[in-house]
């Protein structure tokens, strides 16, 4: 791995791992249902949600009005996507990819 992340840690490698090993999405609804609480996955899905709109050149208005997600939670994101880790980017072109 040629990226250090500054969370890098033994404890986010294992569950990095366990999540790597689902295989589908029924393993991953049962695997994040046990692991997270109903409000904790609701966050990371808009979370989600508001990197697809942002990518996708939607307005703050637009994704505040469609998710709920404050002005806060929408600028951390759209600073993840211009200055961040990469990690919505990499993901968003390859479900894009998949798409094609």
């Amino acid at each position: 791995m040629s990226y250090v992340s500054k969370f890098q840690s033994t404890v986010n490698d294992d569950l990095f791992r366990a999540i790597l090993a689902l295989e589908n999405e029924e393993e991953c609804y049962r695997f994040f249902e046990d692991l997270m609480t109903i409000k904790e996955l609701q966050a990371i899905s808009q979370r989600w949600e508001v990197a697809q709109m942002l990518h996708h050149g939607k307005t703050y208005n637009e994704i505040a009005a469609s998710t709920k997600a404050s002005a806060a939670t929408i600028s951390r994101i759209n600073k993840c996507l211009l200055y961040g880790a990469e990690g919505y980017r990499t993901v968003l072109k390859r479900l894009e990819s998949e798409e094609k």
